[in-house]
């Protein structure tokens, strides 16, 4: 039966409710547009969800956050969209909120804020001064070129100044300095982009490594509460929010310009512009390979995605294990770019430990979760299978068995960073490259979809706008992943609708 709502025509629908879907509608519904938002699951946000079992809170994908503290850019984006004193937060330590840390036991912590990172760094390498001075000035040198991250409006958010886009974040890092361990400890936290050693460029880097050395933050009970306020905002400015809309499809008019799409169920929502929060190549899926040109069809179909994760979740014993107000990147490897090309047999090589921060908990951890790389094609034999809340189904035997393996090998290896951690140990549970697909809607579960290639910086480039002229783009494929990163994706779609000096001098007064 058709509701009165689908033959509603709105100005703006928008596929998709991860982040950068929930920032467009919020931005556009503030300037006074109809907006709709689609969401093919149960749950909103994408990679902001949660999940509980046996009574924990689980994050799926944010497990913490840069760039809050008082004038920082997301400070100001979540200020702007009126949500940022609704969000309960929790600031890590001041002296280490990261801590890379190697098989012979060696830890390396960051410290918040850029100079007591560099003093820090120092201490630890006495001789490596002026290395660690230089490494820090190119770190703000870079950012400083990328406008939107600086909250200002000149040129767009992504330079086409070649030679930044196309220097690569290894060979710049190992250029500064011999000391192998160096150079290891500052590309440590490389899970946070996935870094490939001949690809990612040094921007990425930097852009993301600056963002959380200004203001390092944990989500207070998960990060779903981002999700949850976005979608309260809308709706105070008139904005609307479907779950359950899986969108299939969609109706042209004579002039090549979308009217509607079409849902799984056959319902149809109208729209005068359209915004897709989905994978570029599952986009061209759903609208239609035959609407956009053969060209740009093959290049982003062909462009690669980054690695998918292995995420394992324990849950604890009652107050058996203390909360760490840090986040561990554990290497067994002496190269920590090494541990994304993995060898099945002494997998996992690089993994990422964090204990989220449960309000009832207090000094004690709830729980904890470890991140790890996983190819696709270690889950290629379930590949034909689906199973999510809005689209339940069932996985065989050998799938559990596939994840109790896995399971026991994150542990082992946990072993030797927390001794007797196993005997703490309440209940496990994990997420494999196929539970991402299925509830975030990207092709191989990729974490940070499509990769940025510092060799061939222009081909990895996805605009905003698309062939079809009432279509766009939104969200990590745009500018960058992460949640500052999708927000400024959000900002450059909207550019088209919405004054760009106006929206951001908006942001700055907020």
């Amino acid at each position: 039966m058709q509701t009165s709502a689908v033959q509603k025509e709105y100005d703006f629908v928008i596929v998709g409710s991860g982040l950068g879907g929930l920032a467009c509608a919020n931005i556009l519904a503030m300037e006074g547009y109809s907006v709709v938002v689609l969401e093919k699951n149960h749950q909103i946000g994408g990679h902001l969800q949660v999940y509980s079992r046996d009574k924990s809170i689980f994050d799926t994908g944010v497990h913490y956050v840069g760039s809050l503290d008082e004038g920082e850019n997301l400070y100001q984006f979540f200020k702007y969209f009126g949500i940022l004193d609704k969000l309960k937060v929790k600031r890590l330590d001041e002296d280490q909120f990261d801590l890379i840390r190697f098989d012979d036991g060696c830890e390396y912590a960051y410290a918040q804020g850029l100079d007591a990172f560099e003093r820090k760094m120092v201490s630890y390498f006495p001789d490596e001064k002026k290395a660690i001075r230089a490494y820090c000035e190119k770190v703000v040198e870079v950012c400083s070129k990328f406008p939107l991250y600086n909250l200002e409006t000149s040129g767009e958010s992504y330079l086409a100044d070649e030679n930044i886009l196309s220097l690569n974040a290894h060979d710049y890092i190992a250029s500064l300095t011999d000391n192998v361990r160096l150079q290891n400890v500052l590309a440590g936290n490389n899970l946070l982009y996935a870094g490939v050693k001949q690809k990612t460029p040094f921007y990425v880097h930097a852009l993301i490594v600056k963002s959380y050395l200004t203001g390092a933050y944990k989500f207070v009970d998960g990060g779903s509460q981002i999700a949850i306020q976005f979608s309260r905002a809308l709706r105070q400015h008139g904005g609307e929010i479907f779950k359950h809309k899986k969108v299939t499809a969609a109706n042209y008019d004579e002039k090549g310009r979308i009217t509607e799409v079409v849902c799984e169920n056959g319902e149809t929502f109208r729209g005068k512009e359209f915004i897709s929060n989905v994978h570029p190549a599952v986009t061209i899926d759903i609208f239609g390979q035959e609407r956009f040109l053969g060209v740009y069809k093959n290049r982003v179909q062909a462009l690669e995605n980054s690695i998918s994760t292995f995420l394992v979740h324990i849950s604890f014993q009652e107050n058996s294990f203390k909360y760490l107000n840090y986040n561990i990147y554990q290497h067994h490897s002496d190269d920590v770019w090494e541990g994304i090309e993995y060898d099945k047999t002494t997998w996992p090589q690089t993994y990422f430990i964090c204990t989220p921060y449960i309000s009832k908990k207090g000094e004690y951890a709830d729980s904890m979760s470890i991140m790890c790389y996983m190819d696709a094609s270690e889950t290629a034999e379930w590949a034909g299978t689906c199973s999510t809340v809005a689209e339940p189904g069932k996985r065989d035997a050998e799938y559990a068995q596939f994840k109790k393996d896995k399971e026991a090998k994150v542990i082992a290896r946990l072993e030797t960073v927390f001794p007797g951690i196993s005997a703490k140990i309440k209940a496990v549970h994990s997420a494999s490259p196929l539970t991402f697909r299925d509830y975030i809607g990207n092709g191989n579960g990729t974490m940070y979809g499509i990769i940025k290639d510092s060799t061939s910086p222009m081909k990895t480039r996805i605009n905003t706008r698309t062939k079809i002229p009432n279509l766009h783009l939104t969200g990590q494929n745009v500018s960058l992943h992460g949640i500052l990163g999708v927000t400024v994706s959000a900002f450059v779609t909207c550019f088209s609708f919405v004054d760009k000096e106006k929206l951001i001098q908006k942001v700055k007064n907020a």
